[in-house]
């Protein structure tokens, strides 16, 4: 059996806390739906492990390790914080991590009913974490660049799932972006990973932000997509406000990046509704949304 093939359980789990942090061994252990490149298990009532599966590299993990309690103390949403790291044995030959939980569900499952309040958190959330990166922050090989060195991916993607009726009108989105200016100010931190399953809400609102693990240096464009992957429609232009930092290119380029997280989202749905490894049927719906969101401007 290989690495990717290792069945990762409950009582998996348990065995490794007794190996590695005993004092933890007896909280109580339950799976969580969802994620792809680590799986998560709650742990306790204000814990969870976060288990590397399909991340072929530690790095994510360790990037998490690394930054988020130096960033955690100066958001103003909860974000999950590691507490204790469990290293790689000869019973699980990966990296995992215990983290604090952020409660509340994620938005791929649930709605966001006060889309005014939750332009604002997000926008309040993203002031607070663009700060420029020191010089050893993570620089990421497929995010927080320009559109325009993605433009493989977008046709990928593209290609793959945009509607006949939307190809013009979604092309001409991402051909905007493309053409718009470079981000001139220094390298800031990114969240780089904005999207419906990496936020959770509570009482109609975001209530939390989750899964750092592609956290690194670049143009917050790759955040401010969030204005239409993540808010319901109608809430891009208060968010917009309430950032106060985003120039006409930033603009641009950050449409054009949800124009390509939206057909992400939607490619990974169309995957799940054919049983394919790594598919993710709720993320279709919310693609779809987001790209006509995208696409009302």
């Amino acid at each position: 059996m290989t690495d990717t093939e290792i069945e990762i359980t409950a009582d998996l789990v348990r065995d490794l806390l007794r190996e590695q942090h005993p004092d933890l061994a007896d909280l109580g252990i339950r799976e969580v739906a969802g994620g792809w490149g680590n799986q998560m298990w709650r742990l306790g009532d204000e814990l969870a492990v976060r288990m590397q599966r399909m991340d072929p590299t530690p790095e994510l993990q360790l990037n998490e390790r690394r930054w988020l309690p130096v960033l955690a103390p100066r958001l103003p949403l909860p974000v999950p914080t590691p507490v204790r790291s469990g290293e790689p044995s000869a019973r699980f030959p990966k990296h995992w991590t215990v983290m604090t939980w952020v409660p509340g569900d994620p938005l791929d499952c649930s709605s966001i009913s006060r889309g005014d309040h939750a332009a604002d958190a997000l926008a309040d959330f993203l002031r607070a974490l663009h700060a420029e990166a020191p010089a050893d922050a993570p620089v990421s090989g497929d995010r927080g660049g320009h559109p325009k060195e993605c433009t493989a991916g977008f046709d990928r993607f593209f290609h793959a799932v945009v509607p006949d009726d939307l190809a013009d009108d979604v092309r001409a989105v991402w051909d905007d972006a493309v053409a718009a200016p470079e981000w001139e100010g220094p390298p800031l931190w990114v969240h780089g990973d904005l999207h419906p399953a990496n936020v959770v809400v509570s009482d109609g609102t975001l209530a939390g932000v989750i899964d750092f693990g592609d956290i690194s240096a670049g143009d917050p464009a790759w955040d401010l997509a969030a204005a239409w992957v993540v808010l319901p429609a109608g809430a891009a232009s208060r968010f917009f406000d309430a950032y106060e930092r985003a120039d006409a290119g930033t603009i641009r380029r950050a449409r054009g990046l949800a124009a390509m997280k939206s057909l992400f989202l939607m490619l990974m749905g169309r995957n799940g509704d054919l049983g394919l490894p790594g598919g993710k049927p709720a993320w279709g719906p919310a693609g779809r949304a987001a790209l006509d969101r995208v696409l009302r401007g």
